[in-house]
């Protein structure tokens, strides 16, 4: 029941996010298109309680327990990221409004790019870890609690890998690549030029 929650929760959220974009922008209804949007988060709330229920009625904590825990915290961080650009997109294509830029590609701008990304990745993955620790708490620890352990032990992972990709950019920043160098006009050569000197008798 709970992974098809979190499918249900992954589907609605664009579902939710369709619907409210196009009565934002299709049938010129910018409130109601926000208010629609506005209750993308009740889906995790939902998540989020289900589990929990499940958890209080006895069931056996397990993966599932743990990705759900891991969902909610990444569409907490990257829910709100994903909305902003799908509208742009959406004010370009239905509202006439102009191209969204795309994340910078090099230097400086690359880098702060790569880690607020990485912070949203490490967020995501701190607020898993959270829940993860409250429901071992909740489900009072033990050996019945290691699949949530094994969840926590992977955000870890993940949150240093996030932040090894932001350092990476910082160190070794992404240059454009260089246009290669013409090669240089041969002269043309010039008739009595060709061959050996000759050699005059």
């Amino acid at each position: 029941m709970i992974v098809t929650l979190i499918i249900a929760c992954e589907v609605g959220f664009w579902v939710l996010l369709a619907v409210g974009l196009a009565l934002r922008y299709l049938a010129r209804m910018p409130r109601t298109g926000a208010a629609v949007l506005l209750c993308e988060p009740l889906l995790e709330v939902v998540l989020l309680i289900v589990t929990a229920v499940d958890l209080k009625n006895g069931a056996e904590p397990d993966w599932k327990h743990g990705l759900a825990a891991v969902y909610i915290g990444f569409t907490a961080t990257h829910g709100h990221y994903m909305v902003k650009w799908a509208d742009g997109h959406a004010l370009h294509l239905l509202g006439k409004g102009p191209r969204p830029a795309g994340p910078p590609r090099y230097g400086t701008a690359r880098a702060v790019h790569e880690w607020k990304m990485g912070a949203r990745g490490i967020g995501g993955a701190a607020i898993a870890a959270a829940l993860l620790q409250a429901a071992i708490w909740y489900v009072g620890g033990g050996e019945q609690s290691e699949p949530l352990r094994a969840w926590q032990q992977r955000m870890g992972m993940v949150a240093v890998i996030c932040l090894l990709i932001a350092v990476s950019y910082t160190v070794w920043p992404k240059q454009p690549k260089q246009p290669k160098q013409p090669e240089e006009l041969k002269q043309p050569e010039q008739p009595g030029d060709a061959g050996t000197t000759a050699v005059r008798k």
